[in-house]
């Protein structure tokens, strides 16, 4: 076999949510630093086609992530990744977090310590520090102590053509949140609601970024409104999530990087407070652990430090390949699958 192209992918979910890792094969990407390379892959022609060869058809599928493992540029950095989806790069994510750490770990590229591991990941958003519980050399959970998390706006009004106006914070947990109460949109958050769900989340989320700007103070590299959160609180204080995602399909797990931006919310409105610990349930039932480790700011604003705990789980390893006559390099999309916005790819 002649292949032009091969990259050794490990295949990991956390808490349902899938997560490949790169682990061989990986191109150099260009940039001083990982928001650089992020910028790149993003903007340049050649890091769009590195994305479509790994994330869509017939090669890539609607649903998950692959993480990018790159060389790490901050000296206490373990390892460094970029996260690619269907329709960008994004700079940081809990769930991918749990399965790099897991990947890492049981892979061997960094050394397992018994009974506990603590892995220093480098993203665009900064570092995250992953304490992974490891016995009979097996990552067992992971604890991240996520990014500074701030507010950007609580209590925006959007006005839709669909349910009227829809109030919405927006805030930031390594990437841009837009977190709404699901009630607003008439539906719950489960899986027999996950079409209307998804549906809802596309349409706010163009209506967002369509009339608000969002840029990270410190980090330009991050901006614009990454995905609709939808929320609600049980009767027990547990936190129910569905994170909406291009295009169009629901996050399966809680969303680490959801929730940071969802505590930030809560502590604004004196919801939250040092100390405080609890429960995130995704639209499958998964559960992360969330807690709010300390305060502090970014830019002058006030922000929050998160804790994320959850579970990840490898259940394959794949090599993707291709053929130098493959006449689909760029890979593709149908309706069918990808939904209507799969006509513009």
């Amino acid at each position: 076999m002649r292949w032009k192209r091969t990259i050794q992918l490990l295949d990991v979910h956390a808490e349902g949510e899938i997560g490949r890792v790169a682990i061989g094969g990986v191109p150099k990407i260009p940039g001083d630093t990982i928001a650089a390379q992020l910028h790149w892959l993003n903007t340049d022609p050649k890091g769009d086609e590195l994305r479509r060869f790994l994330c869509l058809e017939p090669r890539g599928a609607p649903i998950g992530s692959v993480n990018l493992l790159l060389p790490a540029r901050h000296p206490e950095a373990d390892a460094a990744f970029i996260i690619l989806q269907p329709d960008q790069a994004h700079a940081s994510s809990g769930s991918n977090s749990i399965c790099v750490t897991t990947a890492l770990l049981e892979a061997g590229i960094v050394e397992m310590q018994e009974p506990e591991t603590i892995v220093t990941l480098e993203t665009a958003a900064g570092l995250v520090k992953a304490t992974a519980t490891c016995r009979d050399g097996r990552c067992e959970k992971v604890r991240l102590t996520m990014v500074p998390s701030f507010v950007h706006e609580l209590d925006v009004t959007i006005d839709t053509p669909h349910w009227g106006k829809i109030k919405a914070d927006l805030c930031y947990g390594g990437i841009f949140y837009a977190l709404v109460d699901v009630g607003q949109i008439g539906l719950t958050i489960e899986k027999a609601n996950a079409a209307g769900l998804v549906q809802a989340g596309m349409i706010l989320k163009e209506l967002i970024n369509r009339d608000i700007k969002v840029v990270h103070p410190e980090i330009p590299a991050i901006s614009g409104v990454a995905y609709v959160m939808f929320r609600d609180t049980e009767a027990d204080g547990t936190v129910r999530t569905c994170t909406t995602m291009w295009p169009g399909r629901a996050d399966r797990s809680p969303c680490g990087t959801g929730n940071s931006a969802n505590l930030a919310a809560l502590h604004a409105r004196g919801r939250a407070k040092i100390g405080d610990i609890f429960t995130s349930k995704s639209i499958i039932g998964s559960q992360f652990e969330v807690g709010l480790q300390a305060v502090t700011e970014v830019a002058g604003r006030p922000a929050v430090i998160p804790t994320i705990t959850g579970r990840g789980f490898t259940f394959g390893l794949t090599q993707v390949a291709l053929d130098p006559f493959d006449p689909h390099p760029g890979g593709f999309a149908l309706t069918d699958v990808w939904g209507p916005s799969a006509g513009e790819i």
